[in-house]
C-alpha cells in the first residue's frame, strides 16, 4: 500500500486523534522514521524473511487493515510524511523506538503518553523529540517521493507562480478534471492564475484539504497520487 496510507493507518491505531498536533506530529515522525529506517536497512530480509514489517507492537508498529482513519491524524500525515529523523553523520532514518508510556517505557525511546504531557506544557514537536532522542537529531526532507511523476519543489505554488513545478501540477489537474468535473482543466500554460488557483480549490474540497487555492506539500502529494491512480486506470 502506498506509504503515506501506511503511516495514516499506523498512527490511527497507536495514538489519539484528539491529543495536541505537536503531540501527533511528533509520533508521526517518529513512525515515519522508523519505518523508512526499517525499509532503509532491509532488516527482516537480511536475516532472509520476504518482508519489509510486521505489524507486531513487539518488534514493529501497529497496523490494523482497514480500520478508520481520523481526519487530524490523516491531515498531519500529509503535511508531513515526506519528513523523517536524523542523527547528525548518519546515513539512515533514525531507528525512532517508542513505547506507550503506560504499560511500557524505555529509556532512549519515545513516549506516547509523554509526548502528549509535553505537547500540553507548550513543547514542539521537535522539542518533543529531543527530549527522548536527544539533542543530535534533527529533520531531514525528502528531495525525491517515488511513485509520483514530480516531487515537491519545495515551495508553496500561488497566484503568480511560474515555471515548470506549474506546468507539471497544471497538467495532472487537466487530466484529473476529465474524470472530476467540477475540477475544471487549466491551461498547461507553466502560469499560476486564478484558472488554475480555482481547479486547485475546487480539488481541494473533494479531496478534504484546506480549500485555499495555494498547492502546499500535502495539495501537491495528493494530486500527484490522484493523478498517478487514474491514469493506471487507464491503463487496465
Amino acid at each position: 500500500m502506498p506509504f503515506k496510507d501506511y503511516i495514516k493507518n499506523v498512527a490511527s491505531s497507536e495514538i489519539y486523534s484528539t491529543w495536541e498536533d505537536s503531540a501527533i506530529l511528533a509520533n508521526v515522525l517518529a513512525i515515519n522514521s522508523f519505518t523508512l529506517n526499517r525499509v532503509y536497512t532491509e532488516w527482516y530480509r537480511s536475516m532472509g524473511y520476504n518482508f519489509t514489517l510486521t505489524n507486531s507492537t513487539a518488534f514493529d508498529q501497529s497496523f490494523v487493515f482497514g480500520r478508520t482513519i481520523f481526519d487530524r491524524i490523516s491531515r498531519i500525515v500529509d503535511e508531513s510524511f515526506t519528513t523523517y529523523i536524523k542523527r547528525y553523520n548518519a546515513n539512515q532514518p533514525l531507528f525512532a523506538q517508542y513505547a506507550d508510556g503506560r504499560r511500557v517505557s524505555r529509556e532512549g525511546w519515545l513516549s506516547q503518553w509523554g509526548s502528549q504531557e509535553l505537547a500540553q506544557r507548550g513543547y514542539t514537536a521537535i522539542e518533543i523529540l529531543r527530549y527522548y532522542y536527544g539533542d543530535d537529531i534533527y529533520l531531514e526532507q525528502a528531495e525525491t517521493v517515488s511513485g509520483v511523476p514530480v516531487s515537491y519543489p519545495g515551495t508553496e505554488l500561488t497566484i503568480g507562480s511560474t515555471g515548470s513545478a506549474v506546468a507539471a501540477i497544471q497538467n495532472q489537474l487537466d487530466r484529473i478534471g476529465r474524470t472530476y468535473y467540477s475540477v475544471g482543466r487549466p491551461t498547461p500554460d507553466g502560469i499560476y492564475g486564478r484558472q488554475t488557483a480555482a481547479a486547485v480549490s475546487a480539488f481541494q474540497g473533494i479531496f478534504n484539504l484546506p480549500q485555499t487555492g495555494v498547492v502546499d506539500l500535502a495539495t501537491w502529494y495528493q494530486i500527484s497520487q490522484v493523478y498517478v491512480a487514474l491514469e493506471k486506470l487507464a491503463e487496465l
